[in-house]
């Protein structure tokens, strides 16, 4: 739905998740997808953003429905949560088909979203890879690593991942760890005003210290979100602005006056 002629500008969500696929996709059911979705409804609903809810489009549709939303008018923030099982780089539609994050990525880096904050969560399997909660060596090549689609994450945009590259995230049917774990922190007095790369960084401690799978198939294994950002101001795109007086957004361009900016002579390293 438009917004009316004249109405107040909101921060938004879309949440689109796959539930269920089309018949003859080889692809499981995701009943937890409801339950986060109605999770993400509320807890976002009472900070104040105006939150659509999308369950299983195509692959084409889902396209077409981000299309659609980077062009619309938002106060500070527009929210983007894509769930459904998926590979590294890509969602799948309920048609089976993938979605590309780095084509949703590049909808947004126009005119009417510049200097808005833009926040992707995107909670689906990055691979086939489980994490068994050991340390590692932080040089390692993560499996099947792609990073292509990272260079078209438009500036002062922020993704948070359920799981590493190439790792499996976990669902059940009370939700997933990591949408249901957000939910509950901007919920929790004292974390919704917190600046967003903060909130995150909770968000990643709380899923990678208090959660760990049961059941003989994935006993014992963990998961640890991942954060990728582009942001270039500190945002607090859940404070109620009203109570919490530190939470005043400061705009991109303010950051750096004309004055301060330094040139030099320039080579490739």
């Amino acid at each position: 739905m438009e917004l009316m002629e004249g109405s107040e500008e909101r921060n938004r969500a879309v949440v689109m998740s796959v539930a269920k696929f089309n018949h003859g996709v080889p692809l499981g059911k995701r009943p937890g997808a409801n339950r986060d979705a109605k999770s993400l409804h509320r807890s976002l609903s009472k900070l104040g953003f105006k939150v659509d809810l999308h369950s299983d489009l195509s692959s084409e549709e889902i396209y077409q429905l981000f299309s659609e939303e980077s062009k619309r008018p938002v106060k500070d923030c527009f929210l983007a949560v894509l769930s459904s099982h998926g590979e590294e780089g890509c969602v799948f539609g309920a048609d089976g088909e993938p979605v590309w994050l780095s084509r949703i990525f590049t909808y947004f880096d126009n005119a009417c979203m510049e200097k808005k904050t833009k926040l992707f969560l995107i909670q689906a399997c990055r691979g086939k890879a489980l994490d068994d909660g050991v340390e590692v060596d932080s040089c390692q090549q993560p499996p099947d690593g792609n990073f292509s689609h990272y260079f078209s994450i438009p500036v002062d945009t922020a993704v948070m991942f359920a799981t590493a590259p190439g790792y499996g995230a976990f669902m059940n049917f009370c939700g997933s760890i990591f949408l249901q774990t957000f939910c509950s922190l901007l919920e929790e007095e004292g974390y919704s005003g917190l600046e967003l790369t903060r909130l995150m960084t909770r968000l990643c401690h709380r899923v990678a210290y208090t959660f760990e799978a049961k059941g003989r198939q994935y006993d014992g294994k963990k998961e640890m979100p991942c954060l990728l950002t582009r942001l270039t101001r500190d945002v607090f795109p859940f404070a109620d602005m009203g109570k919490d007086s530190n939470a005043a957004r400061i705009s991109a361009t303010s950051l750096i006056a004309s004055g301060n900016v330094r040139t030099r002579i320039a080579s490739l390293s």
